[in-house]
This record gives structure tokens, sequence and C-alpha cells, in this order.
């Protein structure tokens, strides 16, 4: 259902919208990604592990409380961020990136932040508490839903110029609904006392470099939109999106699993059953594989024809999008690599390994992208990705004896 909304939206998109504002919604996406991990300092990946960790009969309400005080770190957090883009100097961001309504985009950005973030938070929630269908269809459907409804509307009153400010009103009202049905699924722990509540110092310390780890992978998915911006133009962050968003067709499925599967990994480490451990791992990356592998071959063979689909101009990023396909086909034989890492207490082992790809990864697009565009960005991001895969895969091997990959 996800990829059915994202593709019929995305072509509606494409095909009513100039580049240069379907651009724009891009690049904002894109800042969103980066400042949002900031933001929630690695709760939504944290409020798993802890769920996993959970086993008494008070585990519904100490998980009710741990939430309630990430729910307050995001808060801080998003005063402190609005309150650095508010003072950052005007005129050096629009002269960095060419264009004089960047800095108004940005800091209208990180004013809906919390609510961003917040969204994202209880998405993660209900997967926690084991609402495995309602986590999916606000993660892969219903967070598009706000923005379809508001692009329609901009559609037939000739305002499409206003699509950024619908993308990010659309969150208040995401971060509204998710926060009643959390507290609705909530409802129902009784209220207890908790022999050894988690602190916001533990919180923090457990979240942090799975923070660091998001950040890096959101920065590895945005430095590219922020060159290409750079260096080219709104159209063209608009064609190269475009060729990200059908390599998500593949991502989609590997985040789906992973995220279906952490909270076991960190339940059987905890107690140490490496037997199912090794065999959930073994599945997931079979599965990942299988089903990656035929939307690979597809969207390969049709590259040229799907990006036709979507308008004449976004041809353009045919080489893009077929490095892309089969770079992410390689990855997924990784399987739950990175997972596995953040729910075994390995954190700031991934974290060390995500900063040495993001290096990578700056300094490739700033060598590429202002000589190959598209073409540059696309390399990077396969190298860059293949490069913390590998690597997170041959730790977790060597430490762990557990194959996470393809075998």
């Amino acid at each position: 259902m996800g990829v059915l909304i994202l593709f019929g939206f995305t072509l509606f998109l494409t095909n009513n919208f100039s580049p240069k504002i379907v651009g724009q919604y891009d690049f904002v996406r894109s800042f969103l990604l980066v400042i949002g991990s900031i933001c929630l300092l690695g709760c939504d990946q944290s409020i798993l592990y802890f769920r996993g960790r959970l086993k008494d009969a008070n585990a519904l309400y100490a998980l009710k409380e741990i939430y309630i005080k990430m729910v307050g770190i995001l808060f801080s957090m998003s005063i402190i961020l609005f309150l650095i883009v508010l003072c950052t100097n005007k005129e050096l961001i629009n002269t960095f990136f060419s264009d004089q309504g960047v800095h108004l985009i940005l800091l209208k950005s990180s004013g809906i932040l919390f609510f961003s973030a917040l969204t994202t938070l209880n998405t993660e929630v209900f997967r926690a508490l084991d609402r495995l269908y309602v986590a999916e269809l606000f993660r892969n459907t219903i967070k598009y839903i706000p923005l379809i409804l508001g692009a329609i509307l901009l559609f037939y009153v000739k305002k499409e110029i206003y699509l950024v400010d619908v993308f990010l009103i659309g969150f208040v009202i995401l971060a509204v609904i998710t926060s009643v049905l959390v507290f609705n699924y909530f409802s129902k722990a009784k209220t207890n006392t908790i022999n050894e509540p988690v602190t916001y110092k533990e919180i923090v310390v457990k979240s942090y470099p799975i923070a660091i780890s998001g950040m890096a992978l959101f920065l590895l998915m945005s430095f590219d939109i922020m060159f290409l911006k750079k260096y080219r133009d709104d159209a063209t962050v608009a064609f190269y999106s475009l060729a990200v968003k059908l390599m998500t067709i593949l991502s989609m499925v590997i985040v789906t699993v992973n995220i279906t599967v952490s909270t076991k990994i960190a339940e059987y480490f905890s107690i140490k059953n490496n037997a199912e451990l090794n065999k959930i791992v073994k599945n997931s990356s079979r599965l990942i594989f299988i089903l990656t592998l035929p939307a690979t071959v597809l969207i390969g063979i049709f590259s040229e024809y799907i990006l036709s689909f979507f308008g004449k101009d976004y041809v353009a990023a045919k080489d893009a999008l077929l490095i892309l396909i089969v770079g992410q086909g390689i990855c997924s034989a990784f399987g739950s690599a990175s997972v596995y890492l953040n729910m075994t207490g390995r954190q700031h082992v991934f974290q060390v390994i995500l900063v040495a790809a993001v290096l990578i990864n700056f300094v490739l697009n700033r060598l590429l992208i202002p000589e190959y565009g598209m073409t540059g960005a696309a390399i990077t991001f396969v190298a860059s990705s293949f490069f913390w895969n590998f690597i997170s895969t041959v730790v977790i091997y060597y430490k762990d004896k557990v194959k996470v990959y393809l075998n």
C-alpha cells in the first residue's frame, strides 16, 4: 500500500507541478530527515531497545513513563534547533545555495520540527506495543495523506507554490492523531510502582549513539541533495530525488523487515538465546533478498519507461537510477547488520562505522557532483552504503560469529 500511494502521489506531483517546486519539496524533506534525526536523539530506535528489555508485569506502564520522558527530550531539542536556525546568518545560507528563499524555508521546517519528530517517535511506539499494522500504515501510507490532499487542493486553486507549506503543516495533523492513539493504547496500563525506573540519563546514554548513527544515515541520503542544489538547480534535485524514491521500493522492504525483527534481536541477545538469534537473523536476511531481487530486476530493465511515466524530463535520471537500484540490490544481501549492532549494545561501533561512511560520502559528493551531477551522486551513495554494510557485517561475524549476510 505504501509503495502504491508513494508512487501514485509522485506521479501526480511530477506531472502537475513544476520540477522547481518538486525540487524544493525534496530539499525540505531531506533537511527534515537530518535535523529530525538530531531532534529525536535516537529515541525512535531506543524505545524498541527498552521494550525488548522490559519483561515484567509492569512493562506497559514502564514503557509509558519512558515515552513521556522521551517526548520531553524531543521538545527540548526542537526548541534548541529552532533557535540555532533562527540565529544563523540569513545571507550566508542564501548565498551558499544561490537561492534567496532557502533560509525562510529552513526556518519554517525547524519550526514544525517537534511535530515531525513526535510523529516518527509515535510510529515506533506502535511497533514497540506490537501494533504492527498500525505502525506500518502510518510509516508507509497514512503519513502521505495530508500532503496528498493538500497538493490536490493546491493544484485546483492554482497555488502550487505553497506545496512546501502544506507538507510541513501535515506533520502537525499527524502528530496529533498519532499521539491520541498512543495515549489510548497506554491507557490500558495499570498505575503501578516501578522498582527501577529508567532515568533521563539512561535514555540519553542508550539513545545518543543511535542518534549519531541515524543522523549519519540521513546525511548519507542528504549530502547528495544539498550538493545538487548548490551546483545544479531545483529541477535536478527533483530528477535525482525521483530516482531515489524508486530505490525506496527496495529500502522500504529492508527497513520494514529490520524494524519487525529488532525487538526480537534485542530480546534474544539479552537472554543469550544464540540459537533463536541466529535463526531470526538468517531468516530476515533471506526474506529481504527474496523481496528485493524481483524489484531490482524489473526496475533495472524498464528504468527508462518508468521514468518517462513521471514526465519526459525525468528520463535524465536514468543512469543515476540504474546505479542506485543495482547498488541497493547488492546492499540488501547484508540483511539486518545495522539493526543487529543497535539492538545488541554495539551502538558505538555502528556509530564509528557510519561516521567514516559519512566522511567518504561527503568527499566523494564534493568531488563528483560538480563534474558528473546526478551520476556522481548515485555513485557516491552506492559506494558509501556498501562500505558501512560490509564493515558492519565483518564486525558482527568476527565478534559474535553471527552471519547477518545472505547465506
